[in-house]
Formats: C-alpha cells, structure tokens, sequence
C-alpha cells in the first residue's frame, strides 16, 4: 500500500501594514543640457555645374534643461528617485546647408515653493513660489557653424567646420517649502492637528503621544465663499529645534512661507510663559525674519480647565491678550478665525481678494 507525502505546511505571510504617502520637501539631482550639434563639411554637386561652392550646414542646438512649478505635483519624490536629467543632443549639419535637428528640452516639473540652490555653495538660484514658473538650470550648447559659413572671396572651398557647443552640467539641491497664510507652532501634543481637523477638512493624525504629526498637513479655512485661507499644521517643537533636533529642521523649513505664526500652548501645562518663551526662542535662533512675522498666541484645550477659571486663563497662567479656545468643543474658535483673517496681509490672500481682505 502506498501512501503519498504529505502535502507541505502553506505559510502565509503577515498582511503589510497600511502606507501613507510621506513629504519628500529635499532632493538633489544633476541636469545635462544637450551638446550641440557638429557643422557640416560638404560641397554641392551638381550636374552642369563643375565647381560647386561650400554648402554645409550648422549643427542643431542642444535642448535645455528646465524646472516648472506644477500645481498637480505634491511632494519632490520623482527627484529623490531619479537624480539625473539629461536634454537631447542636437542633430549633425547636412548637405545643401541643412540645419541639422534642435534637441529636445527637458523639463523637471515641481511643486509650486520648491526652493533651486547651487549644491557646491548653497547659493539661491530659483525660488519657484507660483505654478508655471520656469527656471532654466542648464543651457543647450550651441550647434557648430557648417563650412558654408566660412566661404569667403578669397577662400571660396573651405574645408573647416565648428564642432557643437558642450552642454552645461550643474549638481543643484530642490528644498520644498510650503505655502501657506498661517503656520500652527507648539510643542508636541499643543492641540495643532485637533484644531486643523475643527477648521479644515484636513483629517491629520491625531493621538494622546508625541509627535503624532511627521510631516506637515494643510487645510483651507473657508470663513465664507469670499474669505479663505490655508492653515499648516507643522511638526512639533523641542528645545534646541534650531540646532536640527527632534523634527525641528524639517518643520522650521515650512514655517518660513507662512504669513502669520500661530503659537499654541497647552492651557493646562505646568509653564505656558515658559513655552511660549521656548517656541519664540526656537524660531528666531533658526531665522531672524521669524521673529518679525505676525503672531497671535492660544490657549488650547481651555475645555480641561475648571469652567469659572476659563474666562481670566490668559492673564490668570501669564499670557495676557492670548486667545483661550477648545477645539474639542469649539469654545472660542470662531473669533478666533476671524482675527487670523485680520492678520494676514491683504496681497497674501489673493488679488481677488485683496480688495475686500479687511471688509470682513
């Protein structure tokens, strides 16, 4: 009697976890123009005509290398994952003094903000802030001049032509910075994506443990059809954020775009004078124009605090003129949107809506 084998044990593997798209804000990548296309040496020949003249053509030139701001593009990733860009070459001159063929330009589309700098010394090159800005990083080389061009009276059969022009070269870094009018700055667990989900229909990570929020999110504010603007809820702050610890650097990047920083602190921390110090402290030392922005300063989760103590909280814990709102329960959010509105420049809204920016 025969028995077969027994069937071999099937293993299954654990089920992948859920991937969320991350913000890819640096990349560096290298661009090559196109070389120029070489001139023709050539002579016509033609029946009925013995001693036909010079008559090659210029070579084409090479494409350029170009970097557009595109509203559909949302991150630098496709730079992170191809770092070299290479246009097309031109075409070789021909006969009967043709051109030879231009190369194609290549064009690196972006996200509207992306910051363009010289990798070798950090110079600023490019600041593409509005979609279908261009930027040229690298030149085509010129296409070389065939031999008709040097026929001259007493040189009528020149036998010299110019080889195409070399492209240019250049290694530059791409640093995303994002747009937008208010910039929510705090400690970790400060209560910055609880509000950006109360006021936007931005739906960030929300948890009772620091730093839930790893990149930055937006949402846009709508007060009413004419009044809108866009709020950034940014990675939290520690002390020594400026010196790259914690996810400082990746947040102060972002922050530098917005037109108003809006400072929140735990109404129910041990030290709110304190924090806000810190925080003020952490953005200047990062940038000096951060400490000339508007700011406004909240009290969040004003619903943890006794009812009667809520209405002196700010001169009460030492923030005098603070707003004191609850994004749980909505208690001052409101007004407080609207002194955002307030605040923020009129040119900076829109030029549709410069005009009745403060009518509101």
């Amino acid at each position: 009697m025969f028995h077969s084998e027994p069937k071999a044990k099937m293993f299954h593997s654990e089920p992948k976890a859920k991937t969320f798209p991350m913000l890819i804000d640096l990349a560096r990548i290298t661009c090559r123009s196109g070389k120029g296309g070489a001139g023709c040496i050539s002579f016509r020949r033609e029946k009925y005509v013995p001693k036909g003249g010079p008559d090659g053509g210029d070579g084409g030139r090479g494409g350029d290398v170009w970097l557009e701001s595109d509203a559909h593009v949302r991150t630098l990733l496709d730079c992170r994952e191809r770092p070299q860009y290479h246009a097309g070459h031109g075409g070789a001159g021909q006969g009967s003094q043709r051109t030879g063929a231009d190369g194609d330009d290549l064009v690196v589309h972006v996200p509207a903000g992306t910051v363009v700098k010289a990798a070798e010394t950090g110079e600023i090159l490019a600041d593409l802030v509005k979609p279908g800005e261009r930027f040229r990083v690298a030149r085509g080389g010129r296409g070389g001049r065939g031999n008709a061009r040097f026929a001259t009276a007493t040189h009528q059969a020149p036998r010299r032509a110019d080889p195409g022009e070399p492209g240019e070269e250049l290694t530059i870094e791409l640093e995303l910075k994002l747009i937008a009018d208010v910039g929510l700055v705090g400690l970790p667990n400060a209560g910055k994506s609880t509000l950006l989900s109360r006021v936007t229909r931005a739906r960030p990570k929300i948890a009772d443990y620091p730093f839930t929020t790893l990149e930055p999110n937006l949402g846009i504010v709508a007060l009413d059809v004419a009044r809108t603007f866009v709020v950034a809820d940014l990675p939290g702050l520690i002390e020594g954020a400026s010196q790259g610890k914690g996810l400082g650097l990746q947040f102060l990047r972002h922050v530098e775009r917005t037109q108003v920083l809006l400072f929140l602190i735990d109404a129910t921390a041990d030290d709110p004078a304190g924090t806000l110090a810190l925080l003020e402290r952490e953005t200047a030392r990062y940038s000096p124009a951060l400490a000339e922005k508007p700011r406004r300063v909240v009290l969040s989760k004003a619903d943890l605090l006794p009812p009667e103590a809520r209405a002196d909280a700010a001169e009460r814990l030492g923030l005098p003129g603070a707003h004191v709102i609850s994004a749980h329960t909505g208690l001052g959010v409101r007004e407080l949107l609207e002194e955002l509105w307030s605040a923020i420049p009129p040119a900076a809204v829109g030029s549709a809506e410069a005009d009745d920016h403060h009518a509101g």
